[in-house]
């Protein structure tokens, strides 16, 4: 069945991304008035963030989340047949040199990404970097077999290999008794489970939060950057690494996820439509 599915897949994306674009427009209206894909999550979600906001205008951040969504499906798909230069214009990097500093001095990088703009093309930063010191992304095992083969082929293409969260610090260990380095890839706005040990005000309510990363920055004592992505025009997008912190052992607790929080907040409230707002991320809570 999988082979099936991503035959039929591997066809329709071998259409040009401008007439997968009117494919996008085409879902929008039936995903969002006719199916009402998690509508219910999204406006409570939207609501809870913005009490400042009129109905009108978060109305607005709803239909534009969704006219995203729609294209970020298209462009994920797409990356199966982005060659490497086409990826190379379609996403830019910042500050990748303040990594390679860092591999310099001996050290793998801890990055923290969010669910924000077309977060899946950050694995193609791996073109950017040493071979033997590519960016590896983290992830958990998806249900679906299929979906989790399709996921695992689009964000290794460009380098790097997949960690599922179960084995990280089992991988993190070897590398270092190997001496190899890299960069580690944490999508780090997501839900805890229900035993958490940090909660901070985000987006104007009570947030529990995953403190991973930060543990095992210090543990390693790597340096943290968070992935600054910004969509630049339909289609292309920019990447900025921002410091987080160089020296994580020096670092009060819980310092370095709400650097990271607060970074993320304020992409939020800049341009709210890019964040994942179908995620049910205020569902477990003090």
């Amino acid at each position: 069945m999988y082979r099936i599915l991503f035959a039929l897949l591997w066809l329709i994306t071998l259409l040009p991304l401008r007439v997968l674009y009117l494919l996008s427009d085409f879902l929008y209206p039936i995903l969002y008035y006719v199916v009402g894909y998690r509508k219910n999550v999204v406006r409570g979600n939207v609501e809870k963030s913005f009490p400042d906001k009129t109905e009108k205008e978060r109305l607005l951040i709803e239909r534009r989340f969704y006219r995203f969504f729609c294209d970020l499906f298209v462009e994920t798909l797409k990356q199966l047949h982005f060659s490497p230069a086409e990826m190379s214009r379609r996403i830019t990097f910042g500050n990748v040199n303040l990594v390679l500093e860092q591999y310099n001095r001996g050290k793998s990088i801890m990055l923290m990404t969010s669910h924000y703009a077309n977060w899946e093309w950050i694995s193609s930063m791996s073109m950017y970097l040493p071979a033997d010191k590519a960016l590896h992304p983290i992830y958990k095992r998806l249900t679906n077999k299929g979906s989790d083969l399709l996921m695992n082929k689009l964000r290794s293409k460009y380098g790097g290999t997949n960690i599922e969260k179960n084995n990280l610090l089992r991988t993190m260990l070897r590398m270092k008794s190997k001496g190899q380095l890299g960069a580690l890839g944490m999508v780090s706005d997501q839900t805890p489970i229900r035993k958490f040990q940090f909660c901070l005000e985000f987006l104007n309510q009570k947030t529990p939060m995953l403190t991973g990363t930060e543990e095992l920055a210090k543990k390693f004592d790597y340096p943290v950057f968070y992935a600054k992505l910004t969509r630049v025009k339909r289609g292309y997008y920019h990447c900025d690494l921002i410091p987080i912190s160089m020296e994580p052992k020096e670092t009060a607790e819980y310092e370095i996820t709400e650097k990271y929080m607060r970074e993320l907040e304020k992409q939020i409230q800049d341009t709210p439509h890019l964040w994942l707002w179908t995620h049910k991320r205020w569902k477990y809570v003090r």
